[in-house]
C-alpha cells in the first residue's frame, strides 16, 4: 500500500512535467516548426532527448532555491503543491496561453506558507518575482543583439540561398537542443523540486564508479513526463507563440530559439554562477525561470529590431493578463487541495 500511495503522490510531478512539455518546453521549437523548417516530429524527438539530458545533470541549482522558498515535508502536501500549479497550467493551456510552470509553482508553495502558518522568505520571493520581470526583458536584448549579428554577416557573405536555407535548418536544431537542454536544467524544479525533502528513491552505486542520487532519479522522471507533454499537447501554444505575435522567417525564428535558450542557461549555470561570484562579479541567481515568458521576449526584441511593425499588441496583453494571474490562481487552488487532504481525505500535508 506505501509503494501504491507513494506512485499516486508523485503522479502530480508527472503531471506537472506533462503540463510544462505541453506548454513551455514547446516554445522552444514553436518558430522553427511555424516556419515550417522542422517537423513537429523531428522537432519533439531533438526535444525530448535534451531536455532530459539538462534534468538530469544539471537541475540541482534551480530546486535548491526552490528549497529556499518552501520547505515541504510530507509527501501528500508536495503532492498537492505540485498537482495544484499542473493544474492552473492545463487550465491557461487549454486557453492557448504560453503561462509560466516557474509561476505557477511559486504560488502553489506560498498557498503551502500560508496554509502551514509560515512565514515565506521575503529575500528569496523577491529574486524569484524580480526574473519575472527580468526575464522577458533579457530575452529581447539578447534576441537584439543575436539579430544585428546575423543581420551583419549575411550582409557581408555571400551565401547561396540553398546553402542560407541548409545552414538555418542546422542551427535552428543546435539552438533546439541547447533550448531544451537549458529548459530541462532550469525548470525540472518546478516539476519535482517540491519533492526533493521527500523523495523516495534511494542512491543506486552503478558498477562502482558514480552514484545514480534518488534527486536524479526524480528527474529522470519529470524529465520523461516533460516529453510527453511535448508530444501529446503542444501544438496549440505553438501556433500562439511562433505565429500569433510577431511574423517570424527561419531566421528570425533561430534568434528567438537562442537568446530564450540563453535567458535560461544564465538562470541555471551552476558554473556560471560559481565563475562570477568567486570573482566577485554579479551573477545571475539560479532560479526556475519561465521558458515562455524568454521567448515572448525574444520575439519582442525581433520585432522591435526591426521598427516594432506587425506587433499584435493585444495578444500580448493577453499573454501579460495569464503571467499575472498564473500566480495567484495557483495559491488559491493550493490551499483548497490542502485542505482537502487533510480535513476530507485525512493526509498529514505539514510536518
Amino acid at each position: 500500500m506505501e509503494i501504491i500511495a507513494t506512485v499516486i503522490f508523485l503522479s502530480a510531478g508527472l503531471f506537472m512535467g506533462w503540463s510544462l512539455g505541453a506548454n513551455d518546453a514547446a516554445n522552444i521549437f514553436g518558430t522553427a516548426v511555424g516556419t515550417r523548417m522542422i517537423t513537429f516530429r523531428t522537432a519533439a524527438i531533438i526535444c525530448s532527448i535534451f531536455v532530459i539530458i539538462g534534468a538530469v545533470a544539471g537541475g540541482s541549482g534551480t530546486s535548491h532555491t526552490l528549497g529556499e522558498l518552501g520547505s515541504i515535508d510530507m509527501i501528500a502536501g508536495a503532492f498537492a503543491v505540485s498537482a495544484s500549479a499542473a493544474f492552473t497550467v492545463m487550465m491557461m493551456s487549454k486557453r492557448g496561453l504560453p503561462v509560466s510552470t516557474s509561476q505557477a509553482i511559486v504560488g502553489a508553495i506560498i498557498g503551502w506558507n500560508i496554509f502551514a502558518g509560515l512565514n515565506t522568505d521575503a529575500s528569496v520571493a523577491a529574486d524569484i518575482v524580480q526574473t519575472w520581470v527580468f526575464t522577458p526583458i533579457l530575452g529581447a536584448i539578447f534576441a537584439i543583439i543575436i539579430y544585428w549579428i546575423v543581420k551583419y554577416i549575411i550582409e557581408h557573405t555571400k551565401i547561396h540561398v540553398v546553402k542560407m536555407d541548409k545552414y538555418t535548418r542546422y542551427g535552428l536544431v543546435i539552438a533546439g537542443a541547447f533550448g531544451a537542454y537549458s529548459l530541462g536544467a532550469n525548470n525540472i524544479a518546478n516539476v519535482m523540486g517540491v519533492f526533493i525533502n521527500v523523495s523516495p528513491f534511494d542512491d543506486i552505486e552503478i558498477a562502482g564508479m558514480f552514484t545514480f542520487t534518488g534527486v536524479q532519479q526524480l528527474f529522470l522522471l519529470g524529465g520523461i513526463a516533460i516529453a510527453v507533454g511535448v508530444f501529446t499537447y503542444s501544438k496549440r501554444v505553438m501556433t500562439t507563440v511562433g505565429s500569433s505575435v510577431f511574423k517570424l522567417s527561419p531566421i528570425t525564428a533561430f534568434v528567438v530559439v537562442l537568446a530564450s535558450a540563453f535567458v535560461l542557461f544564465v538562470f541555471s549555470s551552476e558554473g556560471l554562477y560559481n565563475f562570477l561570484t568567486s570573482r566577485n562579479l554579479p551573477a545571475f541567481p539560479l532560479v526556475p525561470v519561465s521558458q515562455s515568458q524568454a521567448v515572448v521576449g525574444a520575439i519582442m526584441g525581433i520585432g522591435l529590431a526591426k521598427g516594432g511593425r506587425n506587433i499584435d499588441a493585444t495578444k500580448i496583453g493577453t499573454i501579460g493578463i495569464g503571467w499575472v494571474l498564473t500566480p495567484l490562481l495557483s495559491m488559491m487552488i493550493s490551499i483548497l487541495a490542502l485542505n482537502v487532504l487533510q480535513n476530507v481525505f485525512l493526509q498529514q500535508v505539514v510536518g
